[in-house]
């Protein structure tokens, strides 16, 4: 659906994307993660035939974003991370009007606005004056427009930016429910959200793609399976001392004692869960065991470790 080959876009000293290439198939939900600045939105931008490449080429459905912007149009509905909204029109009556903009007219404007109106749940809201609306309805009636159209590719630029956590949950949802009938491709600052929706994450970091396959590889490439909390009645030198001639310790740091009871971070170097070895410890060793649990790595965790300096 989406491909990118060689794409280099560079303003006055500044080179924002540096030669990345990428490819995004039918169906998929992808996870499209950086840091600030790292050439994310310039990218979408591209893709969405906003911006030309300064080299390079990228095509959407077979189309190219700068010979055929026109049919990439057609075939993509993009929300950005501030979606632009006329405060002074109505939702229903906004909706109709995007809907004329993109092609359609008369009982198929009023049909697409309708059903754009009923996935996002506006039909409360629909003769409301869109300056009169929540952050979350407006994160909605942005969505509704991308959507109007019925495109075959969604670009979603930051679409929970500034949602409760209600709000985000019903996004959340309302994006699993269009990737059975649109590819997507998703910007934004919520890993534990992509980690739950997304079939593939793409990580650029500093205008060059540093990270593409799924979340759950993602993750199991990490040097360390997370993180064992421990809480023991010992001396920590003693526990610490213990633990780290078990295999596959890294290390063990003392967190603190309080009433005897001794709390120990165990951190593993392989992907490998430590319990049961620090549990048969204990018990070899008669401590008195009040607490034994495993932080899991997370797509944070190895975001943070691909883009780390």
């Amino acid at each position: 659906m989406i491909s990118v080959r060689n794409l280099t876009k560079r303003y006055a000293g500044h080179t924002a994307v540096d030669d990345i290439s990428f490819e995004v198939d039918r169906g998929e939900i992808v996870g499209f993660l950086g840091p600030n600045g790292a050439g994310k939105s310039t990218t979408m931008r591209i893709l969405t035939c906003y911006l030309s490449a300064t080299q390079g080429a990228a095509s959407v459905g077979g189309f190219d974003t700068f010979k055929d912007s026109i049919e990439v149009r057609k075939r993509i509905g993009y929300m950005p991370e501030n979606v632009p909204l006329y405060d002074d029109m109505r939702v229903k009556e906004y909706l109709h009007f995007r809907a004329q903009l993109k092609g359609l007219r008369g009982r198929s404007a009023r049909r697409a606005a309708g059903e754009a109106m009923d996935t996002c749940s506006l039909q409360d809201v629909r003769r409301k004056m869109i300056g009169t609306l929540s952050k979350g309805y407006r994160q909605r009636v942005g969505l509704a427009d991308a959507l109007v159209n019925k495109p075959e590719l969604l670009i979603l630029d930051e679409p929970t930016n500034g949602l409760d956590p209600n709000q985000i949950r019903q996004v959340r949802e309302l994006i699993k429910h269009l990737g059975e009938r649109h590819t997507i491709l998703i910007s934004t600052h919520i890993l534990s959200e992509v980690e739950m929706t997304a079939t593939r994450v793409i990580i650029i970091d500093k205008g060059r793609i540093k990270a593409s396959d799924t979340p759950q590889n993602l993750i199991r490439r990490l040097h360390s399976s997370g993180t064992v909390h421990m809480e023991v009645k010992a001396k920590p030198k003693q526990v610490i001392e213990k633990i780290e001639t078990l295999s596959d310790i890294k290390n063990a740091i003392h967190i603190g004692t309080s009433q005897g009871w001794s709390t120990i971070d165990v951190h593993a170097f392989s992907n490998v869960d430590i319990r049961e070895q620090l549990s048969s410890l204990a018990q070899e060793q008669n401590w008195p065991l009040r607490e034994l649990y495993r932080d899991t790595a997370s797509l944070e965790d190895a975001f943070v470790d691909i883009t780390r300096s």
